[in-house]
Parts: structure tokens; C-alpha cells; sequence
């Protein structure tokens, strides 16, 4: 699947992948980038030096094409907006089998470039893991990208790879805080900490709600 889908992405577009370097050669870590259409996960994981696993929502195992394509490639698959035990378990053991996941901290496609308020979750598994996480920028996966590319556009797909981020102890929740609030409060900050270093690989109009800080953001609201 994945030598496929480069030769389409090659066909159909100009391709650059900047910071290769920054990917480790081997072992487990977390694959965090933003998420624009339909096109990202094929691109990333075509273009990743290693077969990384990715999640996806549920749905996209029912629709056709995209269903087909999943089935085919493999894949995580995710009920947005509910508690899954059996999905986290599953993404523990891929990672501890020395996998790498490909995460969307937003939940789902934005369907325009700008960025999101992502979902903790990422935090979570950083806490149970203590992996690293690759900050991943992709620019050009917009929802009209086929419909340029088959009109000859050949527009440009770029995948910018971030330097590894790691978190230290305390910057971690650890154990059960007296107060749930503070602790979805410190993995709601882990997660921004992580967008933002995405937004840093990407141009102004893809960095959304990320373009300033969080609380100045809600503060202007």
C-alpha cells in the first residue's frame, strides 16, 4: 500500500518532506499531526520511513473507497466522542510492540486548513507511555486537493517533521490529583504544548486557533 500511494501522490502532485531527520530510526513513539480532509493519514503514512500504525474514526470503515482503502493499509479504529477502553488498550500494545502511532489530536478533520483546540488524549497516552512525540505539519491536503491534481495543477503537498518532544516528570500527572479538574487541566496544556509545536511547522492560515495563545484566545471571546 504504501509504495502505491506514493507513486499516486507523485503523480498527482509536487511532494516535499522536510525533517526527515528528526524521525527516530527504530522504536516506539507518538506521530502527532494536524488534520485537514481525507488525505493526510494516506500521505503521512506513505512518505513515514517506517509502517506506522494510524487511528481513525469508525465511520470511514463504512463509507465507500475509504473503506476499502482502510481495510487494506490496516489501521486503529476510533468511536469519537466515547470511552474506549478496548481502543486504548489496542494503542498501548501497538506501541509497546515498538510501533509507531499516528495520532490527530483535533478528533477528526477540520475540512479547512486552520487548526482546531485539540482533545487530551495524546496526553494520556504520553503519561502511560513516556514516549516521545513527532509533531507533524502537513500543508496542501485541503479537501479540493484531488480535484486540482486531475486537473493538472499538481499542487504542492508538503510534510514538515518537528524535532522530538519529550516531557518530563513534572510536567506529567501523576498518579490521581486530589482535584480531576487540575488533571484534565495539566494534559489539556500537554496537548496545546504539542499543537503549538505543529502550528511552528506550518504557514499562518493553517495554524487556527493555535496562531495565539490559548488563554488570550478565550479571553477575547
Amino acid at each position: 500500500m504504501r509504495p502505491t500511494f506514493r507513486g499516486i501522490f507523485h503523480l498527482l502532485a509536487r511532494v516535499k518532506v522536510n525533517g526527515k531527520e528528526h524521525i527516530p530510526a527504530k522504536g516506539a513513539y507518538l506521530v502527532a499531526m494536524n488534520h485537514v480532509s481525507i488525505y493526510d493519514p494516506p500521505f503521512l503514512a506513505a512518505f513515514w520511513p517506517t509502517t506506522p500504525e494510524v487511528i481513525g474514526a469508525a465511520e470511514i470503515w463504512a463509507k465507500p473507497g475509504q473503506a476499502t482503502v482502510v481495510r487494506m493499509y490496516g489501521g486503529i479504529q476510533v468511536h469519537r466522542g466515547q470511552y474506549d477502553r478496548q481502543l486504548i488498550e489496542t494503542m498501548l500494545a501497538a506501541l509497546q510492540a515498538g510501533r509507531p502511532l499516528v495520532i490527530a489530536p483535533e478528533g477528526g478533520r477540520s475540512h479547512f486548513p486552520g487548526m482546531r483546540r485539540a482533545r487530551p488524549g495524546i496526553a494520556y497516552l504520553v503519561e502511560r507511555t513516556g514516549l516521545p512525540v513527532i509533531p507533524v505539519g502537513v500543508v496542501g491536503t485541503t479537501d479540493d486537493f484531488f480535484s486540482r491534481a486531475i486537473h493538472g495543477e499538481r499542487p504542492l503537498l508538503e510534510m514538515n517533521v518537528g524535532q522530538p518532544i519529550h516531557f518530563g516528570a513534572d510536567q506529567l500527572v501523576d498518579g490521581e490529583p486530589a482535584h480531576p479538574a487540575a488533571m484534565r487541566a495539566m494534559r489539556q496544556q500537554n496537548t496545546d504544548f504539542i499543537m503549538y509545536r505543529i502550528a511552528d511547522l506550518l504557514p499562518d492560515e493553517y495554524r487556527g486557533v493555535y496562531a495565539q495563545p490559548i488563554n488570550d484566545r478565550e479571553t477575547s471571546q
